[in-house]
């Protein structure tokens, strides 16, 4: 499981169930289900290659019990409806998901993860004008969040031919929505050198590539890095913008500085660019 799906569980305890001055024995029984959801998940993670799938799926399955049963005893308490829904689709149960989420979305409009994982499970689905809505009522709901801002960028980015075709978008307003996206989450969120990482590979992705913008994007990220290997990265993305600029000399500089061996191959396509010759 990705850390965007460990960030989600915090986001579920969070959203679902907040603190009351004097909590409910729905609201004590959902928290205790959540978390132990929340660890299930975090200790998957921790065994990566090395889970066990039966201990898994047998404590996967004890959790849908007692979802279940919690529903049956609060059948309009809509945080239930969300933390099912939510477990639901990261155990591959999407149509179950969906329908719970829909409950919830009907028991309460304004819960903006319920928006989040609607949107998410109608992209999956190849239904990405469906999802948008959704996925602009949770930024509504809570700006603030950049997990939904993020989203928005990788739907904006991955269903550009289905809006440009069919959702009355121009590439450029397209374009300019998909770089405010992942700018805001990388924004909202200076901490995780992934979204930053995310914003500037997006300017490759517009229509010309903005080279010149995606430099200064990795520039600023190159210093804000926190580990050699991340550093090495930045190096070989900036040579690789370099190279596109024609700014060789500057490129081959930068290249003699990455020496990671996990970054070789992507290396050496830079300098057989660089000792092919020059474009007139």
């Amino acid at each position: 499981m990705s850390h965007r799906l460990l960030a989600l569980c915090a986001l579920l305890a969070i959203c679902v169930v907040p603190s009351f001055a004097a909590e409910t024995l729905a609201e004590k029984t959902l928290k205790e289900i959540v978390e132990r959801q929340k660890q299930l998940f975090e200790r998957a993670e921790k065994e990566g290659d090395q889970l066990d799938e039966a201990r898994f799926a047998g404590e996967a399955k004890g959790l849908a019990s007692s979802y279940d049963v919690f529903i049956q005893k609060n059948p309009d308490f809509a945080p239930g409806y969300v933390a099912y829904g939510v477990f639901l689709g990261k155990i591959d149960m999407t149509k179950a998901a969906v329908a719970m989420l829909l409950k919830a979305n009907k028991l309460d409009p304004n819960i903006p993860l319920v928006k989040n994982q609607l949107a998410k499970h109608l992209a999956e689905d190849g239904r990405p004008l469906e999802a948008l809505p959704y996925l602009t009522a949770a930024i509504d709901l809570a700006p603030n969040e950049p997990l939904y801002h993020f989203h928005l960028g990788q739907l904006l980015l991955a269903a550009r031919e289905d809006f440009l075709h069919e959702g009355g978008w121009t590439r450029a307003a397209l374009d300019k929505a998909m770089l405010e996206a992942f700018q805001r989450a990388a924004d909202l969120a200076p901490a995780d050198l992934s979204l930053a990482y995310q914003h500037a590979k997006a300017y490759y992705e517009v229509e010309p590539p903005r080279w010149e913008e995606a430099l200064a994007v990795w520039e600023k990220l190159g210093g804000r890095a926190t580990t050699e290997s991340m550093r090495q990265l930045v190096k070989l993305q900036r040579a690789n913008i370099l190279v596109k600029l024609g700014r060789r000399d500057e490129a081959r500089a930068l290249l003699d500085q990455v020496t990671d061996l996990k970054l070789t191959e992507e290396k050496q396509k830079l300098l057989d660019a660089l000792a092919a010759p020059a474009a007139k």
